[in-house]
């Protein structure tokens, strides 16, 4: 199976209508969603294209492909407009033979890191707005940053999971 990761949308529309299309690109079985999908929050700028609505327009329709978890600014009524699960804390998959542990950021972290990770598994998480792909000891950090959002000089990028691999890409 592969997976399209993508984080951070804040309600672009633009840009959630563009992870769509290059999931569909990418021929990819599952779109992954990291949180912070429907709102900007407080510390954020308004996104160019903030359009909450149309974010669940162009989402819902493939509810039966997307796995996601809750963001920092993701709220109960969220889950009351979105047609998918977008409350848990963290996915955890195996791909391959490599487990893969995605969360949003704001609760598990590179710098606090769940339990359940082993030699040679891979930490995906977006809430920084900042993409990264490095590793440390035995273990893989990847972070697809924000398209609508990106923060430090990051490029708009999407995350590819497919047969045990992960490619950080630009959209």
């Amino acid at each position: 199976m592969k997976f399209f990761v993508v984080s951070d949308i804040h309600g672009d529309s633009f840009w959630a209508q563009k992870a769509v299309d290059a999931m569909k690109a990418e021929n990819a079985d599952r779109l992954v969603l990291l949180g912070d999908i429907l709102y900007h929050g407080p510390r954020n700028d308004l996104p160019a294209h903030y359009e909450p609505k149309k974010v669940i327009e162009i989402l819902n329709p493939l509810a039966d492909k997307i796995l996601a978890v809750r963001g920092n600014c993701e709220a109960e009524v969220d889950q009351m407009v979105l047609k998918f699960p977008c409350m848990a804390d963290y996915i955890y998959l195996v791909s391959g033979d490599t487990p893969f542990f995605l969360t949003h950021g704001h609760i598990y972290s590179p710098e606090k890191l769940p339990a359940v990770l082993s030699e040679g598994s891979v930490f995906i998480s977006g809430h920084t707005h900042v993409t990264k792909d490095y590793v440390v000891g035995k273990i893989r950090f990847m972070n697809p940053g924000s398209p609508s959002i990106p923060k430090e000089n990051s490029i708009p990028s999407y995350i590819v999971i497919d047969d045990g691999d992960a490619v950080l890409k630009e959209f």
